[in-house]
């Protein structure tokens, strides 16, 4: 079989610096028929690198700065020509959804078979999609189904394990989230709080990112209860409790498209 002289032309979308390097340090390593063209941390930069370097291939991160995961990105751009793979931390009902709509996928942390594999996929679709505007339009059509199933899938509660079982709570209630070590602090409507064993990034990825925003690495909050953003003396979030939280410099841009859109 005569391999072909081009490589594939692919781009890193994540807004995990880390994320981004570990991703393009493997694909370097172990897909030799890929070359990283570019990166981006959130969906407006990855929007003009995409525009630049017009990618075969994107590898993106459905948690993007912006709150509204990497569909968003999608939508975003007309007249696509590559494909995708999601690199995601879902499980369970999102691979459900991935493999329904026969789109490909790693997950976090990722394992050099599964992208090996993906990468595999993409090239034996390479050439049939290109060929043909219908498959490229079939082919994005399944992405919007995803994305569909993916919204109808997220459930609205939410459990947390403690020393006595298990308590089922709606995410409603949730004002916001601070990270105390490797622990979570939830705070409710009630004013109550409640501290759970796992992880701000686990909880990134349970919550419904319509509802919830990542505004630093130590916090998300609930767009519901937002009451105004402030730049004064730095970057805040305030809450409808008078509650002023951080914003890092990396989340604002992507913080204010976000709240636009409320």
């Amino acid at each position: 079989m005569i391999q072909s002289l081009h490589k594939i032309k692919a781009l890193v979308i994540d807004d995990e610096s880390h994320a981004r390097e570990n991703l393009k340090l493997l694909i370097t390593e172990f897909c030799k028929d890929v070359e990283v063209v570019g990166e981006a941390c959130g969906k407006i930069e990855a929007i003009q690198v995409i525009k630049k370097t017009t990618p075969d291939v994107i590898f993106l991160d459905i948690r993007m700065p912006s709150g509204a995961e990497g569909f968003e990105l999608l939508d975003a751009i007309p007249n696509k020509t590559f494909q995708v793979i999601f690199v995601t931390a879902f499980k369970d009902y999102a691979i459900k959804a991935f493999n329904a709509n026969a789109i490909h996928y790693i997950l976090k942390p990722v394992d050099i078979d599964e992208l090996i594999g993906a990468v595999e996929k993409i090239k034996a679709n390479k050439t049939a999609i290109e060929d043909s505007s219908e498959q490229y339009a079939d082919y994005f059509k399944r992405l919007e189904q995803l994305t569909a199933n993916l919204s109808e899938s997220k459930s609205s509660k939410i459990t947390i394990n403690h020393s006595k079982g298990i308590k089922i709570i709606e995410d409603s209630t949730i004002v916001r989230l601070h990270a105390e070590g490797n622990c979570s602090k939830l705070f409710f409507t009630d004013e109550s709080t409640y501290l759970d064993t796992r992880t701000l990034k686990i909880y990134e990825n349970l919550l419904d990112t319509s509802k919830f925003f990542r505004v630093h690495k130590s916090d998300i909050i609930n767009l519901d209860f937002l009451s105004e953003y402030s730049n004064q003396d730095g970057n805040f979030a305030i809450m409808n409790n008078g509650d002023a939280i951080s914003i890092s410099r990396s989340k604002v841009n992507g913080f204010i498209e976000r709240i636009k859109n409320i």
